[in-house]
């Protein structure tokens, strides 16, 4: 690094010194990154109450699989399900003793939106015993 003094002649230097700005903008920036509030993204959904169907569902004590075909439809053991009964299913396995495995295969051409919305079912469910079946058809692909 060179510094200058100023000219031989004995003028002052009239050159603006821009590091103390730069660090004063520098802070700034840093303040206002911290300040920002943190974006939460959540869904509300409210479900029906559905009284007349007292029945429990057919949750399967020792395992569970939920398939996505190709055009999108979720099926729980084989049986079509939407996303309200697939939530009343997953409570119920979530709340047994000990808590059933879950075995989740989505079809290969599925769209990713369809997957991605049943795997935000069960995250809200708090399962903790999940299995992806199915995957060792792909390891060739990458």
């Amino acid at each position: 690094m060179a510094m200058s003094g100023g000219s031989d002649d004995g003028e002052p230097m009239m050159d603006l010194n821009m590091t103390p700005l730069i660090d004063v903008l520098l802070v700034l920036i840093i303040m206002f990154i911290i300040t920002i509030p943190i974006q939460t993204h959540a869904v509300k959904v409210d479900l029906p109450q559905n009284a007349a169907n007292n029945t429990p569902p057919p949750v399967d004590p020792q395992k569970n699989k939920i398939t996505i075909s190709t055009d999108g439809t979720v099926a729980w053991n084989g049986a079509p399900v939407d996303e309200v009964r697939l939530r009343q299913y997953l409570d119920v396995a979530a709340a047994m003793n000990p808590e059933p495995e879950l075995h989740f295969q989505p079809d290969p051409q599925v769209r990713y939106d369809s997957v991605d919305r049943t795997l935000a079912v069960i995250k809200r469910s708090n399962i903790t015993k999940l299995g992806f079946i199915g995957n060792e058809q792909f390891y060739k692909e990458f």
